[in-house]
């Protein structure tokens, strides 16, 4: 299993799936981006291929450009009227973002690049609140550089410490990547939004 693995990993369309699955998880928050990326972090490690750099680079490019297409689609189509987007819990979420993109860019920025719905919530919300482009998309930018490196780390970590082959550290990486966003969930949860 860990030469398929290997095999897989070695493969160059495997960044590929990897910038896709990344790209997708910014407008489809159920796609695995935060796994995708732990896991090749992993086997990048434990096998030496694809690179780890290449793994967070990528990993951050399609982030990136996920989070500007957000962006845009709030710049450009105003999704607060949007049928989908009327549900309280929705609503409240992008008042939360809209707020704290005024008060505080940076920190609502790296907060929610780690929060599933937040990250789709703040990028719409910077959007069509008109946030300057100049001003936002340097910060997104760093935010998903430092998210890809974070994910990456985690999983290179789990690689070298965990005993077993791949295939357990990738599961090991798997299973952490999981209990952290459920545990940033959790918190985030307990946090009364800021009006």
């Amino acid at each position: 299993m860990d030469e398929l693995i290997a095999g897989l990993a070695a493969n160059p369309w495997a960044l590929v799936v990897l910038a896709g699955v990344v790209f997708a998880d910014a407008f489809l928050v159920v796609v695995p981006g935060e796994v995708a990326v732990t896991a090749l972090g992993t086997v990048a490690v434990a096998h030496g291929l694809p690179p780890l750099w290449s793994v967070i680079l990528i990993g951050g490019l399609a982030a990136f450009a996920g989070d500007v297409c957000c962006y845009l689609i709030g710049r450009l189509l105003h999704p607060r009227t949007w049928r989908p987007l009327q549900r309280p819990t929705v609503q409240r979420a992008l008042d939360w973002a809209s707020h704290r993109l005024r008060t505080h860019a940076a920190t609502a920025v790296f907060t929610a690049r780690f929060i599933p719905f937040g990250r789709l919530a703040v990028n719409i919300s910077a959007g069509a609140a008109s946030v300057p482009a100049l001003r936002y998309l340097p910060i997104a930018g760093a935010a998903a550089l430092a998210w890809a490196a974070f994910q990456a780390l985690v999983g290179a970590a789990i690689a070298s410490v965990v005993p077993g082959g791949t295939v357990v550290a990738v599961i090991v990486s798997i299973a952490v990547a999981l209990a952290v966003g459920w545990t940033v969930d959790f918190v985030m949860g307990r946090i009364r939004p800021i009006a």
